[in-house]
């Protein structure tokens, strides 16, 4: 059994009781349409932000931001989950009702609606990131191959977004499959001349982002055709660093840094292996359907 399975069925347990509290999270729009006026704006919104899990760096950043826009004074960040936030994003669109939910990029979101970030003049939700491979203390020395084709990988971010929006209509095992069998040119760039093993057991340690579970199934993938037996655990963010840390898992190829994850990476850095980044230029910020008439963070009104 996976040394972290304790762990995996405890974040996937929190995850299904985050999705089952925030079954109403689209109750902060109104009925009154695009509501773009700004004397209408906030009451249309119940000055509420639909934000995602309570320990994802976004959501720090999130508070960070209601906390340094003065006109974000009696605000809310409404915290739920990913999947949370995705319904009641969607839920607003088909009504053509208003709605400021956190969001990232690579999302499959921004593929599947007419979306548009704000503007954030203060820089609260940081600037553009990067997405990086960690591995435990020892793995070069205990798995040369496995440690040379995960420190190889690297991607950009429409590669990201093609299984993404690919696995609404599968499952991203699947649609992460399915990338590997279509790029063998790109996958050669991480095994070439790497030779394979004979069942060999390694751990991949990932967040319940849908962009993570995306690189960790590419990676479980090819790590699997040369000859792994891989296990795939997602976990919180925290648990994530303290789980290649302690050396209970492997490696993992989902942290976002500098911002985003730099909690976590400023405590556990001294005892992992620092790969660089497998994607860059990812973002965070405010997201709202592009049919609202504001374009920055300072256009939400006070809370009267």
């Amino acid at each position: 059994m996976s040394k972290l399975k304790k762990l995996g069925l405890t974040a996937g347990l929190t995850f299904t009781l985050l999705l089952a509290a925030c079954g109403g999270s689209g109750d902060t729009a109104s009925d009154n349409g695009q509501a773009s006026d700004s004397d209408n704006l906030g009451e249309a919104l119940d000055y509420t932000i639909t934000g995602i899990e309570p320990g994802a760096g976004l959501t720090k950043m999130s508070k960070d931001t209601i906390e340094g826009y003065e006109n974000l004074n009696g605000w809310e960040l409404h915290e739920s989950s990913t999947a949370g936030m995705i319904g009641a994003l969607d839920a607003a669109i088909k009504n053509e009702e208003p709605i400021v939910v956190t969001g990232w990029s690579p999302h499959w979101m921004f593929t599947e609606y007419d979306l548009k970030y704000l503007e954030d003049p203060k820089g609260t939700l940081g600037g553009p990131e990067n997405i990086q491979t960690f591995a435990r203390i020892g793995l070069e020395e205990d798995m040369p191959e496995a440690y040379t084709i995960i420190d190889r990988f690297n991607w950009e971010i429409s590669d990201i977004e093609t299984i993404m929006f690919e696995a609404q209509e599968t499952s991203v095992e699947e649609a992460a499959q399915n990338w590997v069998s279509n790029n063998p040119d790109k996958v050669s760039e991480w095994t070439e001349g790497v030779g394979k093993v004979d069942g060999d057991e390694i751990e991949l340690i990932t967040t319940q982002w849908d962009s993570e579970l995306a690189s960790t199934h590419v990676m479980e993938e090819v790590l699997t055709q040369h000859g792994y037996s891989v296990t795939v655990t997602p976990v919180d963010p925290a648990v994530m660093f303290q789980a290649i840390a302690t050396g209970e898992g492997d490696a993992t190829t989902a942290p976002w840094l500098p911002v985003t994850h730099g909690p976590f990476y400023e405590e556990h850095k001294d005892n992992m292996v620092d790969l660089g980044p497998n994607t860059t230029g990812t973002k965070n910020g405010f997201v709202v359907p592009a049919y609202m008439d504001i374009d920055s963070i300072e256009d939400l009104p006070e809370k009267e």
